[in-house]
C-alpha cells in the first residue's frame, strides 16, 4: 500500500438502542419532576389526611360529627384572616396589626349594637368597615409615607389596640342574643362561620387565580421594579391588598364577637401569629411571589388539627405551642432549601 493511502476499514458499529431505552431517561426525569410538583402542591394535604387518620385511630372522639363541626368552626376565623394575610405576603409584605383589628372590629360592632342601638346588621357592617379603614391606613403608610410593612403595621398594632381599649375603657361589651347570627347561626346543618369561611376562600381563590388584580399581586411580589416598569399601578394594588386584609380581619373579629356574644378588645391576641403561620405552613414564601388560597386553608386546618388532637389526647397547651413552633420552623426551612435549590439550576 503506497504512502498517503488510508486503509479502508469497517466502521465500528454503534450499540443498538431501542426506542424504549432512548426515551427512558427523559421519561424518568419527567416523572420525577411531575412527582416533585405533585408533592409540593398536595404533600401538606396528604400529611393532614395522615394526621387525621392517626387521630381517628388513637381517639374515638375525633371522627364524630360534633367534633368535626367544632374543628372547622374553630378554624374558620384563622382561615378567613389567612386569605388576606396570604395576599399581603405574596406582595412580600406582612401585616402585624391583625390581632388588634380583630379586637377593635368585634368590640365596635357590639358597642354600636348595645349602646347606639344601630341594629345587628349595621353594627357588624361598621365593625368590618373599621377593619378596612385600618387596612387603608396601613396601605398609605407603606406606599405614600414609604414605611416598611413591618414598621407600619407594628405601629398600627399598638395604636388600634389602644383605640379598642379606649372605646370601652378596657371592659368587654356583652351583646344581646340576636348578635350570635354570624358566630352561632346555622344554614341547614352547616354552621354559619364555616359558610363564611368557604365563601371567603372561594372569593380569594378567584381574585388571585382568575383576575388581572391577582396576577398583579403575584407580579409585585416576584419583582417589584419589573412590575412597576410593566405598567402595574403598584401603589394602588398594594394599598388594596392591605384594605382586603383589614376587611377580612374585621370580619373575623365580628365572627369571634358573635360566637361568644361579647365584644372584647383583647379577643384577637393569638390570631396574628396563627394567620401568618397558616400561610407559611401552606407553602407561601415570605420573600413574596408564591402562595395559594388552597395552601393557606390546609395550613389553617393543620394548625387546628394539632390543637384539637392535642386536646383530645390530653396534651398540655404548652406542648401545643412547642409543636406549632416546630412545624413553622420546618415549613420555613423547607422554603429556604427549595429556593436555594432553584437558584442553583
Amino acid at each position: 500500500m503506497g504512502p498517503g493511502v488510508v486503509p479502508l476499514t469497517e466502521p465500528t458499529p454503534l450499540p443498538e438502542v431501542s426506542p424504549s431505552q432512548g426515551a427512558r431517561e427523559p421519561d424518568g426525569s419527567h416523572r420525577r419532576a411531575w412527582t416533585r410538583r405533585l408533592l409540593q402542591q398536595f404533600g401538606l394535604a396528604l400529611f393532614v389526611l395522615v394526621l387525621g387518620a392517626a387521630l381517628t385511630a388513637y381517639t374515638p372522639y375525633f371522627l364524630t360529627g360534633t367534633n368535626i363541626s367544632a374543628l372547622f368552626v374553630q378554624m374558620s376565623v384563622i382561615a378567613i384572616i389567612a386569605v388576606g394575610q396570604l395576599m399581603v405576603i405574596i406582595t412580600a409584605g406582612i401585616d402585624l396589626s391583625v390581632s388588634t383589628v380583630v379586637g377593635l372590629a368585634g368590640t365596635l360592632a357590639a358597642y354600636l349594637v348595645v349602646y347606639d342601638h344601630t341594629g345587628t346588621a349595621l353594627g357588624m357592617f361598621l365593625g368590618v368597615a373599621a377593619g378596612g379603614a385600618v387596612g387603608l391606613i396601613n396601605g398609605i403608610l407603606i406606599t405614600r409615607v414609604h414605611l416598611p410593612p413591618f414598621i407600619a403595621t407594628l405601629a398600627t398594632l399598638s395604636a388600634v389596640g389602644g383605640a379598642a381599649l379606649i372605646l370601652t375603657n378596657g371592659q368587654p361589651v356583652g351583646a344581646p342574643a340576636s348578635f350570635d347570627v354570624l358566630g352561632a347561626g346555622k344554614l341547614g346543618p352547616i354552621a354559619v362561620p364555616i359558610v363564611v369561611m368557604l365563601v371567603v376562600a372561594v372569593a380569594g381563590w378567584f381574585v388571585l387565580a382568575r383576575t388581572t388584580f391577582g396576577r398583579s399581586v403575584y407580579a409585585i411580589g416576584s419583582n417589584y421594579e419589573a412590575a412597576r416598569l410593566s405598567g402595574i399601578a403598584v401603589n394602588r394594588v398594594i394599598t388594596s391588598v392591605y384594605v382586603i386584609q383589614g376587611l377580612l380581619a374585621g370580619l373575623g373579629g365580628v365572627v369571634v364577637a358573635s360566637r361568644i356574644l361579647t365584644g372584647d378588645p383583647t379577643s384577637g391576641t393569638n390570631y396574628n401569629l396563627d394567620a401568618i403561620a397558616a400561610v407559611v405552613i401552606g407553602g407561601a414564601s415570605l420573600f413574596g411571589g408564591e402562595g395559594t388560597v388552597f395552601g393557606a386553608m390546609v395550613g389553617a386546618l393543620l394548625m387546628e388539627l394539632i390543637s384539637n388532637g392535642s386536646d383530645l389526647l390530653n396534651i398540655s397547651s404548652f406542648w401545643q405551642e412547642v409543636i406549632l413552633g416546630v412545624v413553622i420552623v420546618i415549613a420555613i426551612a423547607y422554603d429556604q432549601a427549595r429556593r436555594r435549590a432553584f437558584a442553583r439550576r
